[in-house]
């Protein structure tokens, strides 16, 4: 393995591990590619399926225009989502499982069927998705005052924590999925919200995306997975006592909350 990639995958790790945010991998290394940094992510996830975890599904990030600005890129970036990151509907979050939190609405996807790149259209992820459902994700960042270029939050899993899924499961067929309306609430009160649109346009391009880039690893979107497909609008903090809520037109209710 790459004497770089490993130690950087090291540095984040004992960053989990000790809940203490660390300096930006790029501040280590200033010309850290994506390439690198995806390798970094892998490594990490290997090691914790090793470990007894398992992947469930994948997140894209850096699906608003506003968020590429920000960080001067053109295109999403993605992550995994493991078994041990997901919350159950209106559960809640313990403090410790958590160092510098923000939440924000999606729309998630869950496969019936693979999907491999290169060539994947919307078309082919509406025909390969058993259901459709609301979302929350949690990101987070190992990285002290959330101080990250592209190739830090890539290597960190693109920025995951944890997420949750709501229960009403739609069928692709029966929703409007750039127009779907969320609303957003933060302890009973509105902070923003958005629609399906604000994810590139639409949230199914976004998972089409993925496939694709996907393609450039060797990696397949498998039927069976949770795909979140980016955030509807503004992430926002959450600390011990939040409540946060989703409300989606057609997609129902998604609900956690932090201890």
């Amino acid at each position: 393995m790459n004497e770089k990639v490993l130690s950087l995958s090291e540095h984040l790790t004992e960053a989990e591990k000790s809940r203490q945010g660390v300096e930006p991998l790029t501040s280590l290394i200033p010309d850290l590619s994506m390439k690198q940094a995806y390798h970094i992510q892998l490594t990490n996830i290997q090691n914790k399926v090793t470990a007894g975890d398992s992947i469930i599904g994948k997140k894209i990030g850096l699906t608003s225009k506003a968020m590429q600005d920000l960080l001067g890129v053109s295109e999403p970036d993605y992550g995994h989502l493991l078994n041990s990151m997901q919350i159950d509907n209106k559960g809640s979050v313990p403090r410790k499982k958590v160092m510098q939190p923000k939440v924000e609405g999606e729309i998630a996807f869950i496969l019936k069927e693979d999907l491999k790149g290169p060539d994947v259209t919307t078309e082919d992820v509406q025909r390969a998705t058993d259901y459709i459902v609301s979302a929350l994700e949690i990101v987070d960042s190992r990285i002290s005052d959330w101080k990250i270029t592209l190739a830090d939050t890539i290597a960190d899993n693109a920025s995951s924590g944890l997420f949750v899924t709501g229960g009403e499961k739609i069928n692709i067929k029966d929703i409007d999925l750039q127009n779907e309306e969320m609303v957003f609430y933060k302890n009973g009160e509105k902070v923003n919200g958005g629609k399906g649109s604000a994810a590139l346009g639409d949230p199914a391009y976004c998972v089409a995306w993925l496939a694709n880039k996907l393609y450039e690893y060797n990696m397949t979107l498998k039927s069976g997975e949770i795909i979140l497909s980016g955030a509807l609008s503004k992430a926002v903090d959450a600390a011990p006592g939040d409540t946060f809520k989703a409300s989606f037109s057609t997609l129902g209710e998604v609900e956690v909350s932090f201890i």
